[in-house]
């Protein structure tokens, strides 16, 4: 097998990931109206999802470079399948249904805690021109965002087909993904971990303030994404006044189409973008999503506002990796882990600080409350509150891209 075949697997791994990150979300109505697990909690499951992918991270950064490629892959479909399975069967058989759904959560965010360690570094170490990096990484990111299109699509279709009472069969069908796909990595070449004698040390790389630009801007680029991501079906619904099936489709799943257009053209004709430019207009233009779709009154605007966001937080992420692999190239997979660490995080708390401001919002007599009034009525889930403080995550991009900048002028260092 060939080096395309590696990296066909690796565009797979990341639709993989999709699934482990969006399934839940499209389930949460079903979860609230069937389950009565309330609105908190299901933000704690998107908080223990990206928190446990963190620890991932972190655990996976110590042993990657030293064990090799192969068996983490493997080991991540594994468990990313596994987690799949236990969804389905989460509320009946845990202790109370919330705790049955948090186990399943944790066992598959294991899984894509993995993969998002390790399917970046692969693809970064396959033979390509050194111009082409970048948009080769945003090109394997843009297979994510296809993933996410057809988990939100194929989700909310089949679960109006089925019915509510027949949703665990949506999990099960998903898993068949991560399976198909750890048997491909159990055969295709993968390249060599670099070896701790070449390998820029952690300690290095903490210590240089190039490095901490990127990490503030992949824990800003993490939030930014996935706060829209996770909330925006449930907010096109209880804040927008959409039904399902035409929120999801107008709401998270043109995000996602937008989300890969972004890549893939950034990975096409992306060596004729200058990247940190690029990186900065994205964070101005995902703030403005940001406040169109809390404030605005018609539900049009407000679920273009939602969906406008995935085309103005595309480049972030990949981004972000392409300025780490360009100024250190020998960080390894340690160095991914490391900014893995720092997306999961504003993946965890993004999403999680904007459900507990929306419940605080509700019972607040304080700046919350008129926050609150100040916006449009919903049917008061406090979801607009919310989405409208989270601004704050696309304008810290904007923050650490210029940071990245003034660096990059004063020691002329590769910016991508």
């Amino acid at each position: 097998m060939t080096p395309t075949a590696t990296r066909r697997a690796c565009y797979t791994g990341y639709v993989v990931q999709a699934v482990v990150n969006n399934l839940a979300p499209l389930l949460f109505i079903v979860f609230q109206r069937r389950y009565d697990v309330p609105l908190d909690v299901l933000g704690r499951l998107v908080l223990l999802n990206f928190a446990t992918q963190l620890v991932t991270d972190v655990v996976a950064v110590k042993v990657v470079d030293r064990i090799g490629y192969r068996v983490p892959l493997v080991l991540a479909h594994a468990l990313a399948a596994t987690g799949l399975l236990l969804l389905a069967a989460g509320p009946q058989w845990g202790p109370s249904p919330a705790a049955g759904l948090a186990v399943a959560v944790v066992v598959y965010a294991v899984g894509g805690g993995l993969l998002e360690v390790l399917v970046s570094p692969v693809v970064e170490a396959l033979p390509s021109p050194a111009e082409a990096k970048a948009a080769q990484m945003s090109l394997l990111h843009s297979f994510y965002c296809w993933g996410q299109v057809a988990v939100v699509v194929g989700t909310t279709l089949l679960l109006a087909a089925v019915g509510e009472e027949d949703w665990p069969l949506l999990p099960v069908l998903w898993a068949l993904v991560p399976l198909v796909n750890l048997v491909v990595f159990t055969r295709v070449p993968l390249p060599a971990t670099v070896p701790d004698e070449h390998r820029t040390s952690l300690r290095a790389l903490l210590r240089a303030p190039a490095f901490t630009a990127v990490l503030l801007l992949m824990l800003a680029a993490g939030a930014a994404e996935l706060t829209m991501s996770q909330w925006s079906s449930l907010y096109a619904e209880q804040g927008l006044g959409a039904a399902k099936v035409t929120g999801d489709l107008a709401g998270p799943a043109l995000f996602a189409v937008l989300m890969g257009v972004g890549r893939t053209v950034y990975g096409l004709w992306g060596s004729r973008i200058p990247l940190v430019p690029a990186l900065t207009a994205s964070g101005v233009l995902a703030a403005a999503c940001y406040v169109v779709a809390a404030v605005s009154e018609s539900p049009a605007a407000g679920l273009v506002g939602c969906a406008a966001c995935g085309l103005a937080v595309a480049l972030l992420w990949p981004g972000a990796f392409s300025l780490a692999a360009a100024r250190f190239p020998l960080g390894g997979a340690a160095m991914f882990g490391v900014l893995a660490v720092a997306g999961d995080a504003g993946g965890a708390l993004g999403p999680w600080a904007a459900g507990a401001l929306a419940e605080a919002s509700t019972t607040s007599t304080g700046v919350l409350q008129q926050i609150s009034e100040a916006l449009p009525a919903d049917d008061g889930s406090g979801l607009r509150v919310g989405l409208l403080l989270a601004v704050v995550f696309p304008l810290l991009v904007v923050v650490a891209a210029a940071g990245f900048a003034a660096l990059h002028r004063r020691r002329a260092l590769p910016a991508g």
